[in-house]
């Protein structure tokens, strides 16, 4: 039979890419339908090593991307929400997780694709509510899943029939450590262990591939998966490539365990397959959901081991932004609500400094366009949001109880401050989203405009350490001189805004540098207007 290879080519990648495009879309829709509740359920519930197994199998089951959960997981040991002992649970949960893609694909609905991509393109577009509408997107995906391997199944038949093909299974049968390689090196380029092992899949089902060739290239793809948290990790916190290398170990560990017991496995796959008469497709989901297993089963007992290996293999202090409060204690509020306010005021001069470290990463990142920079602000806006809920709800608890006019005069103020520095975060969030407009646009800034900002920008840190040294300390005399310094910066706005008029009617910069430019001052000002609130409460009272 003539192998027409263009037609095959077009196939397969055309499915591959389908395949590609409707798991991410599915698992979009599914992290949308959860919302922020990923993250609150990784952290609540991820207490030691073995709920964090049971939580990554979860959320990966729930957004269909172990990479995804990694990277999650990444982000919450950099915040200090977790300890890289309960990360390394989640990342053994999340490989168990994702092998629930392999038993979906082993389900033989491919010939209800298209109708089910119609169910859910219908309500997509035709009705307006929103969960209805991510039900249909996760349905356009699940449909479209199966089309896509569809496509490639189709593609990759023509394959039987070539002598090369049979022949290169056969040496991978006699030489395994080919197939880990295959399967690793394929897993890096598409960069979705649910898309080769549904290739792996459909080769099997085809009969294109023996099982004992198949194995290794599953242990293979396991491997590779890993390539997104090592991407995710470069340039990163010490702690995100921590997490990134335990996952790599893992991986590399369980494929060697595997290999060394390659016979008896396959041994067990083929008898287990004929007792329960799997199909082909779902011998495969099952020696993926048996090899993560027993993996995790295996190492789990090591996690304390990989910790402390990884952190010798990467060594260095992790500056982590601890997002979970240190002083709000629920004791005190009703034994003494005078040191529960006290208590409430030591955490809202953390927030502060947060909100002080926050305006200098962002400072950076207008000076030298470093996307770290960038990303810690980032996170350290997260964290200011965080400590704005628990301090205000820690507050509304303490005005539950009974305090004396004094007290309840400095609850008042500290709500006030509370609200004044999480507004902050919101303004040099914006600052980082104007300075990315720049950087995606290319909009070049005029030498003298970054010299205004550069003398704003130090002025307005000045003004709001001021602020915050004046709250910790009750120094009036402080106070007074951010009022002073805020007057300052009213000023400055005016004149910078009056300095950029005359460059935009010189032709020295374009419409668009100018809008950057007086939004960023805008800010600041507004910043400026934030840091004189919070020392006029000490004006007003002292706390």
């Amino acid at each position: 039979m003539e192998v027409n290879w263009m037609e095959m080519l077009f196939q397969f990648v055309g499915g591959l890419g389908i395949f590609l495009f409707s798991i991410k879309y599915m698992g979009d829709a599914l992290q949308k339908a959860a919302g922020d509740r990923l993250r609150a359920i990784l952290d609540r519930f991820t207490t030691n090593p073995f709920m964090g197994v049971l939580v990554g199998i979860i959320v990966t089951v729930l957004i269909q991307s172990s990479s995804g959960t990694t990277v999650i997981t990444v982000g919450l040991v950099s915040a200090g929400f977790m300890t890289l002992r309960q990360a390394i649970g989640v990342i053994m949960g999340a490989n168990i997780g994702t092998t629930i893609t392999a038993f979906i694909i082993g389900l033989d609905v491919g010939a209800y694709a298209l109708p089910i991509m119609a169910v859910g393109a219908f309500m997509i577009f035709f009705i307006k509510k929103n969960k209805i509408q991510n039900i249909g997107e996760v349905m356009f995906g699940f449909g479209g899943l199966f089309l896509g391997l569809e496509l490639m199944s189709s593609g990759m038949k023509p394959l039987s029939s070539l002598d090369a093909f049979s022949d290169f299974t056969v040496i991978m049968s006699d030489h395994p450590v080919l197939g880990v390689v295959a399967g690793t090196v394929f897993t890096l380029v598409v960069q979705s262990s649910s898309a080769t092992v549904g290739i792996l899949q459909g080769l099997y089902a085809e009969n294109l591939i023996s099982l004992q060739a198949a194995l290794p290239v599953l242990f293979g793809d396991n491997i590779g998966t890993t390539i997104t948290a090592v991407l995710a990790a470069l340039g990163a916190s010490v702690a995100a490539r921590r997490v990134a290398a335990t996952h790599v170990l893992f991986n590399v560990i369980g494929a060697i365990i595997f290999m060394l017991l390659l016979y008896p496995f396959t041994m067990y796959v083929e008898w287990i397959s004929n007792l329960l008469n799997l199909e082909q497709k779902m011998q495969i989901a099952f020696a993926h959901g048996t090899f993560n297993v027993v993996n995790t089963i295996i190492q789990f007992p090591l996690i304390g081991v990989w910790a402390f290996l990884v952190t010798k293999l990467i060594p260095g202090k992790d500056v982590t932004i601890e997002y979970k409060p240190k002083h709000l204690d629920p004791n005190f509020i009703n034994q003494s609500p005078a040191v529960a306010i006290g208590q409430a005021k030591e955490e809202i001069i953390r927030m502060g400094d947060f909100a002080v470290q926050g305006m200098q990463e962002t400072y950076e990142y207008l000076k030298t366009s470093n996307k770290r920079h960038a990303e810690t602000a980032y996170q350290i806006e997260d964290a200011i949001n965080n400590l704005d809920r628990k301090i205000t709800d820690y507050l509304v608890e303490i005005s539950a109880v009974n305090i004396s006019p004094i007290e309840s005069a400095r609850h008042v103020m500290l709500m006030d401050t509370v609200r004044d520095i999480e507004r902050i975060g919101d303004h040099f969030e914006n600052i980082i989203e104007l300075i990315d407009f720049r950087e995606v646009n290319r909009v070049k800034l005029t030498e003298d405009a970054m010299e205004d900002l550069s003398e704003m920008f130090t002025l307005t840190i000045e003004t709001l350490q001021k602020a915050i040294q004046s709250l910790n300390m009750n120094d009036t005399a402080l106070a007074r001189t951010v009022a002073e310094q805020e007057d300052l910066i009213d000023k400055m706005e005016r004149k910078f805004r009056k300095n950029h008029i005359v460059r935009l009617n010189g032709g020295q910069c374009s419409a668009q540098a100018g809008m950057v430019f007086v939004d960023i001052v805008s800010n600041l000002e507004r910043i400026g207007d934030h840091s004189v609130n919070i020392a006029e409460a000490i004006l007003g009272k002292r706390v």
